[in-house]
């Protein structure tokens, strides 16, 4: 829930835990380097699901220089594409349960205003409302002959939810939704509908609405974090996660006759999703252990684990079921190497590599792995991370560092690769990827830390993550810098701005600058989550703008002395432009070498491979000079040449 801003900017994964041992000296690795272009030549692609036929699997892909849908045999071999979109990128959805047609979406150049298209032998057609209508898809129908969709054409702060015959393309609106609700699913057999309700930005009540009568049916009885998963195959019952009277979400069932219910599965992490299979041969569940997503899936008639193949020696942390369930697609990765897609046979174990999305130009060798790493903070608290420690790295070839701060408020540094992360640790800047208090994944106390706190001790566990940087031996404790995207972004700033001296330079990647305008203009569709929100934040519109002022940078801008580097699209519906444009202004006024790079058609998140390589080289370019030091002698000159690129 409380993810509302959460960037695909820092994905990582821990391996381990240990810190870089002191007494460990080793000879420079020699490593070569690749440029931006290289890595952004890694591909990012992601598969929609097979044809009814399974025959073919669709797939959404930026190979093209921005995503685009293709279709690829199950057994591997040629990508065709579907789409050759060269403007707004195009995600796919999914193939028609019983025929070619393809449903995928789109966007305005990342303004967050998804439309749904059609795609078939005639062409594209729309289906949803062209004019400032938000919709997004939220499933088939068991039978495959209608699929449901969320869409505010009747009210711009009302998500409603319309089931679309797929016949005659006609639409009829199920759930009129006047109380901000958050859908989360419709039984098979259309009787019930679950629904959850913010209260804060952990907790959430849990509704059963019967369609037939209109009741409505609380489900939690305490203040607490519940979700919806899914239905019972039959109907009877449906599951649910819940953090009532514990640290971390559980699986709950319901039984909807009489109302029962009982703990089906508690770990010592959460469990963040749990669904069945189309005809319940198998259920599904994922977790979240220190940040690392975990798979089980288990055959519901034996109860049996079901066994998947170690490919390659990585993790699978993904798998989407065929119909017929007779096979799955497959995502593996590390913070290695990144994300591939395999079709798998589950009867005979046979598996396909679908994708091969790292550029045959890097040695997959030269790439580092994630450690996780946990470092007490100014008042004992125990904060986790994760670090990417450069290869060419040593005590006698010490370098740079910089303190990486993902999205949020609540988001969570995890498993995942990252070109952008690859690329700047091979060229010899180490990375420590922060979960400060108030991330998620490490139990509701830890992630109401920052409530009504921020810019105050999360961002001292930044500057604990900055010392225990500077501690280690193969790390040059002068030049370290802080970066972030979103609300990683705001902690850059709140670093520069509220402890100046603390960090070398700071890349702030469309941060929030003014809480209060941000909270104030935050997108129509978000009315389900803004009060939430503003428990959380601040209500802007009290005497909580006083404090929300005080944390805001863009007040105090005053104070920063540290080279700053800004980005931002021009697009950006939940950091608005002009957030950015002010802190830069104000921060040109100290003399400061500030840089600024805007992008025209993104929004919140660069998507266009031109664009990331713009953003990502500007970036190493700007460490380079500032933190690396490789043009330190005119810095002094700098500081009246502050450059913009648009």
């Amino acid at each position: 829930m409380k993810n509302y801003s959460l960037i695909l900017l820092a994905l990582v994964f821990f391996v381990g835990c240990k810190d870089t041992p002191k007494d460990d000296i080793k000879e420079t690795a020699v490593v070569k380097t690749y440029t931006i272009n290289q890595f952004m030549a890694n591909e990012n692609a992601f598969a929609n699901g097979f044809s009814p036929d399974k025959s073919r699997v669709l797939m959404t892909s930026n190979r093209s220089g921005i995503y685009n849908m293709y279709t690829v045999p199950t057994e591997g071999g040629e990508f065709l594409p579907v789409t050759q979109s060269d403007s707004a990128s195009v995600y796919g959805i999914s193939y028609f349960p019983e025929d070619e047609r393809i449903l995928f979406r789109m966007d305005g150049n990342g303004d967050e205003i998804f439309k749904i298209f059609l795609k078939d032998s005639s062409g594209i057609k729309r289906l949803t409302p062209e004019k400032n209508v938000r919709a997004l898809f939220q499933g088939w129908a068991k039978d495959g002959k209608s699929f449901y969709y969320s869409s505010n054409e009747r009210d711009p702060q009302a998500m409603d939810i319309f089931e679309m015959d797929v016949a005659s393309f006609n639409t009829k609106l199920i759930f009129k939704n006047v109380d901000a609700m958050d859908f989360g699913g419709i039984s098979a057999d259309k009787n019930y509908m679950l629904l959850s309700k913010s209260i804060n930005t952990n907790d959430s009540d849990l509704f059963l609405l019967n369609l037939k009568t209109n009741e409505k049916t609380k489900i939690n009885e305490t203040v607490s974090k519940n979700s919806p998963a899914d239905f019972s195959p039959n109907n009877k019952s449906f599951y649910y996660t819940t953090d009532a009277d514990a640290e971390f979400s559980y699986l709950m069932k319901y039984n909807i006759e009489d109302g029962s219910k009982e703990k089906v599965l508690e770990k010592d992490w959460d469990i963040n999703a749990f669904y069945f299979t189309h005809n319940g041969k198998y259920q599904v569940m994922f977790t979240n252990e220190d940040a690392k997503t975990k798979m089980y899936v288990t055959e519901v008639a034996t109860g049996k684990e079901v066994d998947f193949p170690e490919i390659d020696g990585q993790a699978i942390n993904g798998a989407s079921f065929s119909r017929d369930e007779t096979m799955a697609l497959l995502t593996v990765g590390s913070s290695q190497l990144p994300t591939n897609t395999y079709s798998y046979n589950i009867a005979s174990g046979e598996y396909h590599k679908l994708t091969d999305v790292l550029n045959n130009e890097i040695n997959p060798n030269d790439l580092v792995e994630a450690t996780v790493v946990r470092y007490k903070s100014f008042d004992g608290l125990e904060i986790p991370a994760i670090y990417y420690q450069p290869k060419q790295a040593s005590a006698t070839n010490k370098v740079p560092a910089l303190v990486w701060v993902h999205g949020g408020p609540g988001g969570q540094s995890r498993q995942g690769f990252s070109s952008f992360i690859q690329y700047l640790v091979n060229h010899g800047y180490a990375i420590l990827a922060v979960n400060n208090r108030g991330s998620s994944g490490y139990g509701k106390t830890f992630f109401r830390m920052d409530d009504q706190n921020h810019g105050d001790k999360d961002l001292k566990d930044c500057i604990a993550g900055k010392d225990w940087l500077a501690s280690q031996d193969y790390i040059d404790k002068d030049k370290i810098g802080i970066i972030g995207g979103s609300y990683g972004g705001y902690m850059t700033m709140a670093a520069l701005t509220y402890a100046p001296e603390e960090f070398e330079v700071g890349v702030n990647i469309f941060g929030v600058t003014n809480w209060i305008r941000t909270l104030n203009s935050i997108p129509p569709w978000w009315e389900s989550f803004k009060d939430a929100l503003y428990l959380e934040m601040g209500d802007p519109n009290t005497a909580d703008s006083v404090r929300l002022k005080q944390i805001s940078p863009l007040f105090h801008t005053e104070n920063v002395t540290k080279p700053l580097m800004v980005l931002q699209g021009a697009q950006d519906p939940r950091v608005l432009k002009i957030e950015s444009d002010e802190i830069v202004e104000g921060v040109k006024k100290n003399g400061v070498p500030v840089e600024y790079v805007v992008f025209d058609d993104e929004g919140h998140g660069f998507v266009k491979k031109e664009n990331e390589i713009v953003a990502y080289g500007r970036i190493l370019k700007f460490l380079d000079k500032y933190l690396k030091g490789e043009d330190k002698l005119n810095l002094e000159a700098e500081k009246e040449d502050s450059t913009e690129v648009n």
